[in-house]
């Protein structure tokens, strides 16, 4: 398959795919918005111990609160690790669009950011789960990226979140 450009088109195209790639952390930033992500969560939204605790029983409460959400990223971009939940918030950001026009763009990018093979950010989903989002995404739906934000959740479940729990992120928390 060839792609015939023109020229013009060509460089415009180059220099945005290089401001891109001079900026790896905030990138995502302009293709899909999210909350704001401070290093430090505000100290007035801070948990109590006894919040932060029901934590350890689920992933989902922990993502459900915007100071534990704040700080488990901060802990997986320490990691190097944050492609697994800056996906599963851009999923929940594409499930709340409304317009079918901006839910097949933003079903473009999350696809190009996180699913394709060699994509920025690319999460690990099995072949099958990426072979059924590339097939929702031929008509994209609002449950379009359900079974990949299914097994990235289940992922975080099973191996970061048992580490953030033992982080000095969390235990801090706790005290």
């Amino acid at each position: 398959l060839t792609c015939l450009v023109h020229p013009c088109r060509a460089k415009e195209i180059k220099t945005k795919l290089g401001t891109l790639l001079q900026k790896p952390d905030s990138a995502i930033d302009f293709i899909i918005p999210y909350p704001e992500k401070p290093e430090k969560p505000a100290k007035a939204l801070k948990p109590s111990p006894e919040e932060a605790l029901q934590w350890r029983d689920s992933l989902e409460k922990l993502l459900q609160n915007p100071y534990g959400l704040s700080s488990f990223r901060s802990f997986l971009r320490s990691e190097f690790s944050e492609e697994n939940i800056e996906f599963w918030v851009a999923c929940e950001d594409y499930k709340k669009t409304k317009s079918p026009v901006k839910m097949a763009e933003k079903a473009k990018r999350i696809f190009e950011e996180f699913i394709q093979t060699e994509a920025p950010k690319e999460v690990n989903i099995d072949h099958f789960t990426k072979a059924v989002t590339m097939k929702n995404l031929v008509e994209p739906s609002l449950s379009s990226f359900d079974m990949a934000q299914k097994r990235i959740f289940a992922l975080m479940e099973k191996d970061s979140l048992p580490r953030f729990l033992r982080s000095e992120f969390y235990q801090e928390l706790i005290k």
